[in-house]
């Protein structure tokens, strides 16, 4: 079985994101099956898809593993799997997925860029949780707000680009503040840079101490920096020591997110599911 780790949100090797992808020719295998392959490549998320019949409302079902759980939604192992379609001839243009947040779509332009369009989360103002300055080693909190739906964040507000980068959150301290993890940002410090906010992801809860680019997350914080800045378009710049870009595009209710992806490692998987014979 052939599986793949692409690099997500760069165009250069050991950037970006990597996630694993996984195309089965059929139905999806037992979930615990699903669950070691992801364990094993130990990456953020793996995704698993397979081909639906035609003339239904999505083209591939697809589903996402952290190392130690299934999510419900995932943006860049999404641009991962379209990138994978694309370029190995399996897709062209529009990509529709059946996933357990609904019908995304990811369409591929002629440049190789992919823009996937995804729900846009809500945000709700909340307190901030008590000892969660603690937990992300003690920056000023400017405001926390709540993602109630679709991904079950916290995003917290902080004073500027340098105390973003330079956080040392206490990993084990931060399960306890959200459902899925915690998404710290600010403004960029230079805009012409390229990028007009910058942001990290802590998932330590599904296995996964610092995610380097979240294309989830940028549902919330589309709508979070469209508000401050005033514009509906915007760039976003995440990671620590690893990062890449997501471009954004607010439309009501929906997300556009735009990135790039380029695959790094394309191998055989040599332990087939439950009933599949060593050849897959």
């Amino acid at each position: 079985m052939r599986i793949r780790i692409v690099d997500a949100f760069t165009d250069r090797p050991f950037h970006g994101n990597p996630a694993g992808v996984l195309l089965l020719d059929t139905a999806f295998p037992p979930d615990a099956w699903l669950q070691q392959v992801a364990c094993e490549m130990n990456l953020s998320e793996t995704a698993f898809a397979h081909p639906l019949p035609p003339g239904g409302d999505a083209d591939w079902a697809l589903r996402w593993f952290t190392p130690a759980a299934e999510v419900d939604m995932c943006g860049h192992a999404t641009l991962a799997t379209a990138h994978v379609l694309a370029t190995g001839g399996l897709a062209t243009g529009l990509i529709r997925f059946s996933a357990r947040c609904g019908v995304l779509t990811a369409e591929v332009a002629e440049d190789g860029t992919i823009t996937m369009d995804f729900p846009t989360s809500s945000l709700t103002p909340v307190p901030p949780p008590a000892a969660v300055d603690h937990a992300l080693g003690g920056p000023p909190i400017l405001s926390v707000h709540d993602t109630a739906d679709h991904i079950g964040d916290l995003v917290v507000e902080l004073a500027d680009e340098k105390t973003v980068r330079e956080l040392e959150p206490d990993h084990a301290a931060l399960r306890a503040f959200a459902r899925r993890g915690v998404i710290v940002t600010a403004p960029a410090e230079d805009p012409s840079l390229g990028y007009d906010f910058v942001s990290r992801g802590f998932f330590p809860a599904f296995g996964i101490d610092e995610d380097p680019v979240t294309g989830s997350a940028h549902t919330a914080l589309a709508p979070f920096w469209a508000e401050r800045l005033g514009r509906t378009e915007l760039t976003g710049l995440q990671g620590g020591a690893r990062r890449g870009l997501v471009r954004v595009r607010l439309a009501g209710d929906r997300t556009l997110l735009t990135g790039r992806a380029v695959t790094v490692v394309d191998g055989e998987l040599l332990a087939p599911p439950p009933g599949v014979g060593p050849t897959g």
